[in-house]
């Protein structure tokens, strides 16, 4: 007898019950269908896909903007994306929002969303989307890396920031110490690791283990990396290895470091000082030998000084630091990448390959891509799909680019609108008879720099770059500010 393929999983994430029944409808033919109604309901349920081996983690997740407890404002939907591809880089995510400006769309797919579809939606064009994408095999997300195996460091690029990053990987690969690689989301930290120092070094027939720190429960993390005794907690129904014994002399990749739970990261920095742990519910200290490879988008150097990180362990992690560069700061690789993802993805589909016109590709060489490679990577896949064998136009091009990440000419006026801006103020002095200009462009700047780390996980360097301002320049802005807010402070 034949087993049944099993279906793909689809996660949708809305609030509204009836539209989450219809769609569980109609693409329950196709997809073995899971459902949230807000970002925290949704991040539970992946963490519980991770924890139970008889749930797969979703293939693709069908995403509303408008979640609680901000129902009428994208914020919520923009922090899921984030969230979604911190837990699966692989996942494919569409949007499906009544909030149908065209500037959500475009920001959507430069967080990291694949497709974009405004509401009431078709659900046959709906369901075709989906298994389109799903089309697209994940053969293609070593992103940075070359189909080709040799002894070096497989990247794709000539600039300077990644024939750096080849020579620092070639100097740490075979070094038994600890390596932290440091990039913002999307910029291929996980290839680095993979394809330069795992795959390419002597440790390569050996043991891999990698978790992913946000992906997990709080609670879960620590046996999943030491084991534990049977009895040790409910469910331990007997005794398991972890990570670190499992690795044995391989490799253990920690993604997402910055989510360790920091009552958690005495017990990580004794294994990197002596190679000791001990599974929960013993006392017997155990020894690894697994070499340990972490990787961030956030400025842990901020998560120290914050106290959400431990001095001590993020130096003991970093003895060995690798920087994964934004793809802004790769120049003419963008067109190298271009190229790859093209090719690939005309050959999985069978489709002849589309071409930039002229403009076009100005257009592309200029663009900031925010969201790195990963988002290079969807552009290519849509415009596959949209224009198969055709010159894709400057204004095709445009439709897929976050319009505030395009480069603004020189001497163009900022993207805000004066009258709106006086409209506004006309509005709050007539309503406020205690105005202060002085509170209130304090408040205001406060709140940008606050948004700003939120935005970059709080990196300041990326933060001070959001905000036009140099990093030094931000450092004094939020001391300042710091001492606005607590004037009888220390």
């Amino acid at each position: 007898m034949i087993a049944a393929t099993r279906k793909p999983q689809l996660l949708i994430v809305d609030d509204d019950p009836l539209i989450i029944d219809t769609l569980s409808f109609f693409l329950g033919g196709d997809f073995d269908v899971s459902v949230a109604a807000s970002r925290d309901e949704c991040i539970l349920h992946l963490r519980n896909c991770g924890s139970d081996g008889n749930r797969e983690t979703p293939q693709v997740a069908l995403v509303d903007l408008g979640l609680p407890p901000l129902p009428h404002r994208p914020d919520e939907g923009f922090a899921l994306i984030a969230s979604l591809l911190a837990h699966s880089p692989g996942m494919k995510i569409v949007v499906l929002s009544g909030q149908n400006e065209e500037d959500h769309g475009r920001h959507a797919r430069a967080l990291g969303a694949s497709e974009f579809i405004a509401k009431p939606v078709d659900p046959e064009r709906l369901r075709q989307t989906l298994l389109k994408l799903l089309a697209f095999h994940d053969e293609a997300l070593p992103a940075l890396a070359t189909p080709r195996q040799s002894a070096e460091c497989a990247l794709i690029g000539a600039s300077q920031p990644i024939r750096k990053l080849r020579e620092q990987a070639r100097q740490y690969a075979n070094s038994p110490f600890p390596v932290l690689i440091e990039g913002e989301s999307g910029s291929g930290k996980e290839i680095v690791v993979h394809c330069c120092l795992h795959r390419q070094t002597e440790r390569k027939d050996r043991p891999f283990f990698a978790l992913n720190c946000a992906a997990i429960s709080p609670a879960l993390v620590e046996p999943i990396l030491f084991g534990h005794a049977k009895g040790a907690f409910t469910g331990a129904n007997a005794s398991k290895s972890g990570y670190f014994e499992d690795a044995g002399d391989g490799t253990l990749f920690l993604d997402e470091i910055g989510d360790l739970p920091l009552d958690l990261q005495p017990k990580l920095l004794r294994v990197l000082e002596n190679g000791e742990f001990q599974r929960v519910g013993e006392t017997q200290p155990r020894i690894s030998n697994a070499r340990v490879i972490a990787a961030t988008n956030r400025d842990l150097r901020q998560e120290v000084r914050a106290g959400r990180f431990r001095a001590d362990l993020y130096h003991r992690l970093s003895v060995f630091s690798i920087s994964a560069p934004a793809l802004r700061e790769m120049g003419e690789d963008k067109r190298l990448l271009l190229d790859h993802f093209r090719a690939i993805y005309a050959q999985q589909t069978g489709q002849a390959p589309f071409t930039l016109g002229p403009d076009a590709e100005t257009c592309w060489m200029a663009y900031n891509f925010p969201g790195n490679v990963r988002e290079l990577r969807n552009i290519v896949i849509r415009l596959t799909t949209k224009y198969p064998g055709h010159t894709v136009s400057a204004t095709d091009l445009e439709a897929e680019l976050d319009s505030q990440s395009v480069q603004p000419s020189p001497g163009g006026l900022p993207p805000t609108d004066p009258v709106e801006l006086v409209d506004t103020a006309l509005l709050h002095l007539r309503q406020r008879g205690d105005f202060s200009l002085d509170d209130t462009l304090q408040l205001w700047e406060l709140a940008y720099i606050e948004a700003a780390q939120r935005l970059t996980q709080g990196n300041l360097s990326q933060a001070a770059k959001l905000l036009g301002i140099n990093r030094t320049t931000l450092y004094s802005r939020i001391g300042t500010l710091a001492r606005m807010k607590n004037p009888g402070g220390n």
